[in-house]
């Protein structure tokens, strides 16, 4: 059985969240929770809250047990772009690309 998380629209690159999401893929949930709560990365703080919320979905609503679960699966994809624009010389005018994630955590027993 599979149980899944979503986070959306978070504010971080895709390239920077991938890093640590390939970290945890395949390890048991409670490796994957050490392994997070360890690094000192945004992007280990907002991965381990969508997947500390896709165990308590497979607790709570499929009632499995967390030691025996592990992740099959963490998905970084892209989301919206917030454009900017910041002044630069001569005239013109430099675009800031700010880019957020979707998150998705897929977990399996």
């Amino acid at each position: 059985m599979e149980v899944r998380a979503l986070t959306k629209n978070v504010r971080i690159s895709p390239e920077k969240a991938r890093q640590v999401s390939r970290l945890i893929q395949g390890k048991s949930v409670v490796e994957a929770l050490a392994i997070v709560d360890l690094s000192p990365r945004k992007a280990a703080v907002l991965i381990g809250k969508t997947l500390r919320s896709a165990v308590a979905n497979a607790e709570n609503n499929s009632d499995v047990n967390r030691q025996a679960l592990t992740v099959k699966a963490a998905l970084v994809s892209p989301g919206p772009i917030i454009k900017r624009f910041r002044p630069k010389a001569r005239g013109s005018a430099g675009r800031i690309r700010k880019r957020t994630s979707h998150l998705e955590v897929v977990l399996t027993d």
